[in-house]
């Protein structure tokens, strides 16, 4: 013991490695940050791929309408034409019959014949006449069907309005969805840096100025010493003095933050590079994460909600000092508190 308090003497600062995970906790915000985006934005673009099918199928509609009434449009061309043959042959049967008038009235004499010719062209006249009124009523029932398809046609384009119209209040809904999200996110990690702040100021007062307690970028850096003997996980007394310090401080924090912020105390536990040799834990993974765990259930027993906490084994993956000395291995063998979104 006397060994390792002489060696806490000698610990140095070396803010690098803060900076380090400042800069990879940034990182990670605006990967989160940029996923919720996507995620809307996948969610609002499925909708706006609904409308698009949605509107592809109108413009079938409309090309088959269009087929239609250009199918209409011939036939009626057709009827015209055959409408403009029986005027003519109406207007040849009438003159025919003007021409035989004239001939019944001049010959006397001929007019049984000339009766019946007469007869024969009148009933050829009305068969005309009833081929000109079937005309008609075609091209009556032909000029109701264009007026159908062009009320089709304009309630077709009033659904087409209406759907751009939504397309462009639904993009406009996307970026003031985004904005706000931004907006509401900034705010959050705004509120959550002052609290932060303010914690890490109780703590600095509450603690002192240590050598075996550091501030490293926005976390507290205790030697593993300071809880724990070599090699294992049951805190100390002199460790459970100090946290009685920092439960005091986060239960004081949790009545502060409002409900919204998702808050939690990380506990992070960190060993040196070399493997441990005991019966109890079977790699430094092991050793590290207990040593996590007692730490949190420690400040859980001092009324911190456990759901403001969470415990984390790094084993000796995560070195201040890669350095093969005693030094650097006692600086690697830590336990870190951070204060960070849930």
């Amino acid at each position: 013991m006397a060994l390792a308090r002489a060696r806490r003497s000698e610990s140095a600062f070396n803010y690098w490695p803060g900076f380090v995970d400042a800069l990879s906790t940034l990182v990670l915000s605006i990967v989160f940050l940029l996923s919720v985006f996507l995620v809307v934005q996948f969610f609002l673009s499925q909708e706006v791929t609904g409308k698009d099918k949605a509107l592809e199928q109108l413009n079938a509609k409309i090309a088959q309408l269009n087929d239609m009434l250009s199918l209409e449009k011939l036939g009626k061309l057709d009827l015209d034409d055959r409408l403009s043959q029986l005027r003519a042959g109406l207007a040849s049967a009438e003159a025919e019959r003007d021409r035989v008038k004239g001939l019944y009235e001049g010959l006397a004499g001929s007019g049984n014949d000339a009766a019946g010719k007469a007869a024969e062209l009148n009933k050829a006249l009305d068969s005309e006449k009833a081929v000109s009124a079937r005309a008609l009523a075609q091209i009556e029932v032909l000029t109701q069907q264009i007026s159908a398809l062009r009320r089709q046609l304009a309630a077709l384009e009033e659904a087409l309005d209406a759907s751009e119209k939504r397309d462009k209040e639904s993009q406009g809904r996307i970026a003031d969805l985004g904005q706000r999200l931004n907006v509401a996110l900034a705010q959050r990690v705004q509120e959550l840096s002052r609290y932060r702040s303010e914690f890490f100021g109780r703590l600095r007062a509450i603690l002192g100025n240590r050598p075996d307690i550091r501030i490293v970028g926005d976390r507290f850096v205790f030697q593993s010493e300071v809880f724990f003997d070599t090699g294992q996980a049951v805190l100390l007394p002199e460790g459970r003095a100090e946290l009685d310090k920092v439960a005091s401080a986060l239960v004081d924090l949790d009545k502060q933050i409002p409900g919204e912020i998702a808050w939690v105390l990380r506990v992070d536990g960190h060993t040196d590079v070399r493997p441990i040799n005991s019966p109890v834990f079977k790699s430094n993974w092991e050793l590290s994460s207990a040593r996590a765990i007692s730490v949190v259930q420690y400040l859980v027993s001092l009324g911190v909600s456990p759901q403001r906490l969470v415990a984390a084994g790094f084993a000796e993956f995560q070195p201040l000092d890669t350095a093969p000395t005693e030094e650097a291995y006692k600086r690697n063998r830590r336990i870190e508190l951070k204060l960070t979104e849930r």
